[in-house]
């Protein structure tokens, strides 16, 4: 095994447990060597099933480690700001999974904190790094897809079976327009960069018996650029038919259609304007199973890896806590469009 010699301590072993199989990737110097959760029986087995060396309860003594550089914070929404605002603050680079926060000041609180302290800070959108959607940015970087006309994204997933591995959701009212929305909004940001206005509308499924907030929304999105666009993020639902994530970006030269499901892998489809009769094509993208239970360790070891050359080659990480917090002022004006009913500008002054 080559050096590890660049230390993470992960804070929340659900979806945090898709970090562990860098110890065993040879073509990266990162090492999980401290874990830490509220549950120290799973933290025990945890140590044992892959040789980490040290678990505490306590994310205080874990962002204070010496051997620790970097901080993967994947415990529930609402502990984020908490746990990513400790970690600037004992000068260690974050890894955040999605949402950076549930709330917009603290949102601003974080961003001025990393600013402050110079170190990396990386947001975990896992759409970013999955295969087929990497390779609708390759399409639009080489100028195949030509100018973006309109673009839409979706994740629509039954949300009822993630309340079962994550009971935190339903008991402490997970918000999803952050904790779902979070992943359309940001994968439209990433083509088509700020958004000036939106408008929205909320509902409740009410599959979920105790489950008050609304959890199905739709956004229709105005960017600066003047582009238009629609974010469908739907979650009070039974498992739909399409997949449960999708990016389409309808070009002057091309249309792409980028699909992804847990289960199933992905798609993306092409159409050229300039090919007769304009005959679709398509490429498909195996399911990418991983140790942990939501199938995303693949795309998570590739934005370590990112991380990873930021760290060492001093450049910004993608996407960064400015894109964080303004995916989060996406969502902030979101539920100000629905509670107030009318157009809202976003605010992008980070």
């Amino acid at each position: 095994m080559g050096k590890k010699d660049i230390g993470i301590g992960v804070i929340g072993v659900g979806m945090g447990s898709g970090m562990f199989s860098l110890n065993t990737d040879n073509s990266t110097r990162l090492e999980v060597r401290t874990i830490c959760s509220r549950t120290k029986e799973k933290l025990e087995t945890f140590s044992r099933q892959y040789g980490i060396p040290h678990y505490t309860t306590d994310y205080k003594e874990l962002v204070k480690r010496k051997d620790i550089d970097i901080v993967g914070v994947y415990s529930p929404d609402h502990f984020h700001y908490e746990h990513c605002k400790a970690a600037l603050e004992a000068g260690k680079h974050v890894i955040c999974t999605k949402p950076l926060t549930n709330n917009l000041e603290h949102a601003k609180e974080l961003v001025r904190l990393v600013r402050k302290t110079g170190l990396k800070f990386l947001v975990g959108q896992t759409m970013r790094y999955d295969p087929q959607m990497v390779t609708a940015r390759k399409f639009f970087d080489e100028g195949r897809i030509g100018d973006i006309l309109f673009a839409e994204a979706h994740y629509v997933h039954d949300i009822r079976p993630v309340f079962g591995l994550t009971p935190w959701r339903l008991t402490d009212q997970q918000d999803t327009m952050y904790g779902g929305c979070c992943h359309p909004i940001d994968v439209l940001r990433w083509f088509l960069d700020d958004i000036d206005t939106l408008h929205a509308f909320g509902s409740n499924g009410n599959l979920t018996p105790g489950y008050t907030l609304m959890n199905n929304f739709t956004l229709n999105l105005k960017f600066k650029n003047g582009v238009i666009g629609r974010v469908l993020g739907v979650y009070g639902v039974i498992e739909p038919v399409e997949p449960m994530m999708k990016l389409s970006l309808y070009g002057s030269n091309m249309n792409v259609v980028s699909t992804y499901s847990d289960n199933l892998g992905g798609q993306v489809k092409l159409v050229w304007d300039d090919i007769e009769y304009r005959p679709p094509a398509e490429m498909t993208f195996p399911p990418e199973r991983g140790i942990d239970v939501y199938g995303h360790t693949k795309a998570m070891v590739r934005y370590m890896k990112h991380l990873e050359e930021c760290i060492l080659n001093d450049r910004e990480p993608s996407p960064g806590v400015i894109d964080g917090a303004k995916t989060i002022s996406a969502g902030y004006a979101a539920w100000q469009s629905i509670k107030e009913e009318r157009v809202v500008t976003v605010f992008n002054e980070f």
